[in-house]
């Protein structure tokens, strides 16, 4: 009974902070991300535009890795969707994956790394 009160609690607190104007986001779509970084005083945006490779869902934990290649080398990184840091999320476009994860895009460069697109 305890036990149940807590969770029931922890939800509560939690509901607080979930963004509500999210979109749907899958394994394969293009996103553009605007991020919130400060600069000593200043705070401006900076978009991160990539392929979301993976995404793991734990209520207000839900996170989005999100894979981009500069200059010839590939970034990724992790962003919490609940996060106050991330401004908005827009889904660029769509495309067709048979995986839940799209690790093998990692030993892929070039145009072996296009995915083929779904028109919404």
């Amino acid at each position: 009974m305890k036990e149940i009160k807590n969770q029931l609690l922890i939800q509560k607190i939690e509901s607080y902070f979930f963004k509500k104007n999210l979109p749907l986001i899958q394994t394969g779509d293009t996103v553009k991300l605007n991020i919130k970084i400060q600069e000593g005083e200043k705070m401006r945006l900076q978009a991160y535009e990539g392929i979301v490779i993976s995404k793991k869902n734990n209520n207000l934990n839900k996170t989005i890795t999100v894979r981009r290649t500069m200059q010839g080398i590939g970034v990724e990184r992790s962003f919490l969707i609940h996060s106050p840091k991330i401004e908005t999320i827009e889904i660029q476009r769509s495309s067709k994956v048979k995986r839940s994860k799209l690790y093998y895009l990692r030993n892929l460069g070039g145009k072996a790394t296009r995915l083929k697109q779904i028109f919404k």
